[in-house]
């Protein structure tokens, strides 16, 4: 029976480095800095500037700390592997990493579709927007954004703490994820396959399809506006946002809904680095590029003074 080969594993080796490699490390170590800086600033300045003290900038400066989290849970640990002459984690280590990755994830999901109801609140009903995202309605919702991904990443967890591998336990990864734990795994996966599946309509597909169809009410309400300063002005409030979406979510989509026949082992390490370490990084640049206020208000910080007009 295959279960008289099962093993009590206590760590994994990853399988996703070559043995020593400097280049990597200062390049995450660079990608990770530039991860930390950006989204610090952000944070530090939807903090300091009475000008971004709204909605927006709320759940912005959640979005910021969500993208510190992911990249912390990760980076770190494979700065450490790249140097080693074996990349390996402990058990506990990797349910631990698995859980707050998994719980960023879904947290930062749902958050992107509550920013895109503020957005459709703020264009299509001006009127009501004061009460519809009231201070008392934005804190629920961005601790229901957190608690709503660390419930689905316990469920997860739990799934995963549940699975038993034979012999050596090798991830063909970089990092611990719920994919490459179960490709590894040779007890029954199909518990953690559906809580997978369910996942990604529940937590991935679900907002975003509310954020597909508050772009739309959005852009029907915009080419109705009679003047073309006020469209291009609502325009600019989404267009950073929209952005950062298409993004994570197009990147979310390669790492979690692979092909049946998977990915070569080199593209799957891509994949996934763009997923957690990468976008992290292109936020709060997104933001500083696409967003008048938020350039404004980092203009004001460095040189103390208002941005000139463009």
């Amino acid at each position: 029976m295959a279960g008289e080969n099962q093993t009590h594993v206590t760590e994994f080796m990853l399988l996703g480095f070559s043995h020593g490699q400097p280049f990597l490390f200062v390049l995450f170590l660079a990608i990770y800095l530039a991860t930390l800086l950006g989204n610090s600033a952000i944070l530090a300045l939807v903090s300091l500037d009475p000008h971004l003290h709204s909605p927006m900038y709320f759940f912005l400066s959640h979005l910021s700390c969500l993208d510190i989290c992911y990249s912390s849970v990760t980076v770190p640990k494979i700065l450490t592997n790249t140097l080693r002459p074996q990349a390996t984690i402990s058990y506990h280590g990797c349910l631990a990493q698995m859980f707050f990755l998994m719980g960023c994830a879904g947290a930062e999901c749902t958050l992107l579709a509550v920013m895109a109801y503020d957005r459709y609140a703020a264009i299509c009903q001006p009127l009501h927007y004061a009460h519809a995202m009231s201070w008392g309605v934005c804190v629920v919702a961005a601790a229901s954004c957190w608690l709503w991904g660390m419930l689905d990443s316990a469920i997860h967890t739990l799934l995963a703490s549940r699975l038993s591998f034979c012999g050596a336990a090798r991830l063909q990864h970089i990092f611990c994820d719920v994919p490459p734990l179960l490709r590894a795994a040779c007890s029954n996966t199909r518990p953690s396959e559906v809580a997978l599946h369910a996942a990604s309509v529940f937590v991935g597909l679900s907002p975003f399809l509310l954020v597909a169809i508050s772009y739309l009410r959005i852009l029907a309400t915009v080419l109705g506006m009679p003047m073309a300063t006020s469209r291009q002005k609502a325009f600019s409030t989404c267009s950073a946002h929209l952005l950062v979406v298409t993004l994570y979510f197009a990147t979310a989509n390669l790492n979690y809904n692979r092909p049946s026949s998977g990915y070569s082992p080199a593209a799957d390490t891509l994949v996934s680095a763009l997923y957690c370490i990468v976008t992290p990084m292109l936020n709060p640049l997104i933001y500083s590029l696409r967003n008048r206020e938020v350039r404004a208000a980092l203009w004001k910080a460095v040189w103390g003074r208002g941005m000139p007009a463009s």
